[in-house]
């Protein structure tokens, strides 16, 4: 048999790959706290879950979507209106996403032909990067660095880059870093968008999850950024609905358009039910969000506090449900480190490494076990005596 050369591109990926590791150790009868992918384990709130039964109910509602409901596009408006102070057309400035991953999948198709150059964070989530390869797009790394505090330096892109580029990848508060950008960023953004004519694309997915009484707004709040480019945002971490995959494509209404044109080839709409789910939980009580935060705040604390006591020093993130930890003192390779972790102390992380070439050097630990497992965890790393390297 003979397959395509874009498989040439991918191997397993990391989250596959960190499974079957996983999955070793637990048929070994040994337990595994994984702090490895990003898979909420805050459900719903009550008033959201009761809208998705109370519709997968009705017979009628098990049709093909086809198209957003206009009771979803208007409270999408709605929601970014009272959220983000941001006012959105809702016939041609929306469209929903299966999730932001299956957006971040396929807007490079919309707007790059082969060849062409996709710029993407460094380190950054590695579908920043995969949907590009998948349109058959070049990458071009821009450096997220710690001593910019992982913001982006416009001004480190060449001119040569910048002048071939089509699209741009952003993402703050970012993972797998943690960071927030200043107002200034976006306004430079902006403004480097229109000066080399490229799409911007910001990824907005956590912008309820920060902490310390930070507040986090919207890419589209800032003027022109429209006229360059759209924000994903998802439903996933701030409402619990990972599994159900909802997520929205917001701004430019040339490139929403080319997305749902897009998506029309590929897929016959999100499931009614799901739909009614996502209106219950955006224009429904947001005590939920505020619970939500101050849950991954808890466990943030206690995380960070925990293993920099016992000897791995890191630093709390301000947003995110993520923390971007440095190797501790003897180790050099995140994959070494991380296998070595798993099969020691029986916790498991996701190698910097799989986050671009800026990533050695550090691993991400997901917050989404309670609060028992993680002080588990922290107990168990300093009984293993894997920092004493």
């Amino acid at each position: 048999m003979e397959f395509a050369k874009r498989m040439e591109l991918f191997g397993d990926g990391i989250f596959s790959v960190l499974l079957k590791m996983k999955e070793e150790q637990l048929a070994a009868g040994k337990r595994v706290v994984d702090l490895s992918i990003g898979a909420p384990n805050i459900p719903p709130a009550q008033h959201i879950r009761d809208a998705i039964s109370r519709e997968a109910q009705k017979a009628e509602n098990y049709v093909y979507a086809l198209r957003d409901t206009t009771e979803l596009q208007q409270a999408v408006a709605t929601w970014y209106q009272r959220r983000y102070g941001v006012q959105i057309d809702p016939a041609c400035e929306v469209t929903s996403l299966l999730g932001s991953q299956e957006g971040l999948s396929h807007i490079a198709m919309t707007i790059t032909d082969p060849g062409e150059v996709v710029l993407v964070p460094d380190p950054c989530y590695p579908i920043f990067g995969d949907g590009p390869r998948l349109a058959g797009a070049k990458l071009a790394y821009m450096p997220q660095r710690a001593e910019n505090g992982y913001v982006i330096d416009l001004r480190e892109i060449p001119e040569e880059t910048a002048r071939a580029a089509k699209l741009m990848v952003v993402s703050y508060p970012n993972n797998p870093t943690t960071a927030m950008a200043p107002d200034s960023f976006y306004r430079d953004l902006i403004e480097f968008a229109r000066k080399y004519d490229i799409i911007v694309l910001h990824d907005n997915a956590y912008s309820d999850l920060v902490f310390d009484g930070r507040t986090c707004g919207s890419f589209l709040r800032f003027e022109g950024a429209k006229e360059v480019g759209v924000e994903f945002n998802s439903l996933s971490k701030t409402y619990g609905l990972a599994g159900a995959r909802i997520g929205f494509c917001i701004g430019n209404r040339e490139v929403v358009s080319k997305v749902a044109t897009l998506k029309s080839n590929l897929d016959y709409g999100m499931f009614l039910p799901i739909q009614a789910a996502a209106v219950a939980a955006i224009t429904g009580d947001q005590a939920c969000v505020a619970e939500t935060c101050a849950a991954y705040q808890r466990r943030r604390d206690l995380l960070c506090e925990g293993f920099s006591r016992i000897g791995w020093k890191m630093e709390k993130p301000v947003a995110t449900m993520f923390v971007w930890a440095p190797l501790p003192e003897g180790y050099t390779n995140s994959m070494e480190f991380a296998t070595q972790l798993l099969q020691k102390a029986g916790v498991l992380v996701t190698p910097g490494s799989a986050f671009g070439p800026s990533g050695e050097g550090y691993v991400r630990l997901a917050l989404v076990q309670g609060e028992e497992a993680m002080a588990w965890a922290i107990d168990s790393v300093q009984k293993s005596g894997i920092l004493k390297k």
